[in-house]
């Protein structure tokens, strides 16, 4: 008999990706959708073979019958405090009240855990959810995986590939923890389809410094790479102050300064991961960084 999997965001970036990994592992998927869901995405989750359900996010009732029968539900949802609070509280309440065993919350970040509180606002609301996911009557796992490597490619403004320089701030020799939306998608739902699972999980498909991310795109290129430091902490927590003050962009998911509070939380070590969780599924392939700027490399050279 198929596992049942309730996926929220499946929609997504990153919930489709999930989706599809666990269709690959044989579950039948339950998709929750918003009633005013773009119709091309919700046609392309059930070709690949999910069921589709439109809800009421702000139903409990609702969300809970779609979720009766199954094994885990997976919160792939983004968004600021009306989504990552408001909204899984809904969904956490739906799946207790279903009688669902495992729920596994929308992180997918940096291990945030000892981060100051107000020093990033985007990582404090998961944090701020996590306090009422441990009280609610149900196993949970949260899955630390870094930033996306693929932003190496694009919204991470880090690698010059116009310039051949890589920016950095701080210490050039302080390892940043990179996975794949691909890679964390098919870890997610292992872990979605194991019954036992601990309550944090830390995956990096990558760890690396600016200083051996510079020498990678170097040798794969064929045109020297340099650095180019543009400050310290100091100077870093200065910058997102400004921003914070003169752009707040507060409805943003990432305005400028999030961005920068992400690169300081990195840099100042305090999210540095030592041991992994990557062994968990030997059957996972993980896809390195040098593996991504070689693909991306190759697609500018068409």
């Amino acid at each position: 008999m198929k596992k049942v999997i309730v996926v929220a965001g499946a929609t997504g970036n990153l919930g489709l990706r999930i989706v599809k990994d666990l269709l690959a592992n044989h579950a039948e998927v339950i998709a929750l959708v918003r009633n005013t869901s773009d119709l091309v995405k919700l046609n392309t989750l059930e070709k690949i073979g999910a069921k589709v359900v439109k809800i009421n996010f702000k139903n409990v009732d609702e969300i809970s019958t779609a979720c009766v029968g199954a094994s885990c539900v997976i919160s792939a949802l983004a968004g600021l405090r009306e989504t990552i609070i408001n909204t899984q509280k809904i969904l956490l309440d739906a799946a207790v009240k279903a009688g669902v065993p495992r729920f596994i919350p929308s992180d997918f970040s940096l291990d945030f855990r000892d981060l100051v509180y107000g020093s990033n606002r985007n990582l404090d609301l998961r944090r701020e959810f996590h306090q009422y996911l441990d009280k609610a009557n149900i196993k949970s796992t949260s899955i630390f995986n870094g930033p996306f490597t693929d932003l190496l490619t694009n919204q991470m403004p880090m690698i010059l590939f116009k310039f051949h320089k890589v920016l950095y701030w701080g210490n050039p020799l302080q390892k940043m923890d990179f996975t794949t939306m691909d890679d964390t998608a098919t870890f997610t739902a292992k872990v979605a389809m194991d019954e036992v699972s601990p309550r944090y999980l830390r995956i990096a498909g990558d760890q690396l410094n600016v200083k051996e991310i510079a020498a990678i795109m170097t040798q794969l290129s064929g045109k020297k790479y340099g650095l180019i430091k543009v400050g310290g902490v100091g100077f870093l927590n200065m910058m997102i102050k400004i921003g914070k003050t003169f752009a707040p962009a507060e409805n943003d998911l990432y305005p400028a300064w999030q961005g920068m509070q992400y690169m300081r939380d990195m840099i100042e070590g305090r999210v540095d991961i030592t041991n992994y969780d990557n062994t968990s599924y030997p059957e996972i392939k993980w896809t390195s960084i040098k593996d991504v700027l070689l693909t991306h490399l190759n697609s500018t050279k068409l």
